[in-house]
């Protein structure tokens, strides 16, 4: 049995686009792999651990020591967040584009799995490892914005939301990636790009 983890970054419940073609994703995966477990992490549901310690206990690893007291115990909380992450070997991450790039509580969540060890390795002379490689898992990414879009110019803004979490990905080995973008601009046809949207993600939740 397979496991499809839904890491969704929007706290707009009901009146968000990128929860909702998230939606559509898992309706049709349960369909399609009706053996499979399906989990949705809110990451503005608290569980988030603050970093502020963990970078000191991050350096501390990184010296080639072990974390102690306080450091140990946000050690171990950032642990937890990537195991809990990391069981999973479909992943689905539902992202909305806040001024150009990713909400604050993504960045959180990336901060705080991404650590050596875990994430990446780093060798003097090769450079960065990627350490979730070669592991056979898939990541489908639910890109919406209102503003921005690939065919309008820069005074309609920059897309640093894909390039930085698409980059991230790649970072850590996680290369399988299936974009499904929903950028009706405020001048498009909204309800056709919907349909679109609605339309890739089922498609590859079907084969995912």
């Amino acid at each position: 049995m397979g496991k499809l983890l839904h890491i969704s970054a929007s706290p707009r419940d009901d009146a968000s686009e990128s929860l909702r073609i998230a939606q559509v994703f898992t309706d049709a995966y349960r369909e399609t792999h009706p053996g499979d477990e399906v989990e949705h992490w809110d990451l503005w549901d608290g569980t988030l651990p603050d970093f502020a310690v963990g970078a000191k206990a991050k350096m501390t690893v990184f010296g080639g020591g072990e974390p102690q007291d306080s450091e140990a115990a946000a050690w171990a909380a950032a642990r937890r967040t990537f195991e809990r992450f990391d069981a999973a070997d479909r992943l689905l991450f539902s992202v909305p584009m806040w001024n150009a790039s990713v909400p604050y509580v993504l960045k959180q969540f990336v901060d705080v799995v991404s650590q050596p060890g875990w994430i990446f390795s780093v060798d003097p002379a090769t450079g960065y490892g990627h350490l979730l490689a070669g592991r056979g898992k898939r990541v489908a990414v639910v890109y919406t914005s209102a503003v921005w879009g690939p065919a309008l110019g820069p005074e309609f803004g920059s897309d640093f939301q894909s390039t930085f979490f698409n980059d991230w990905l790649r970072w850590t080995g996680l290369t399988d990636i299936s974009e499904i973008p929903f950028h009706p601009t405020l001048a498009g046809d909204y309800e056709e790009a919907r349909r679109a949207a609605d339309a890739r993600a089922r498609d590859i939740a079907k084969g995912f």
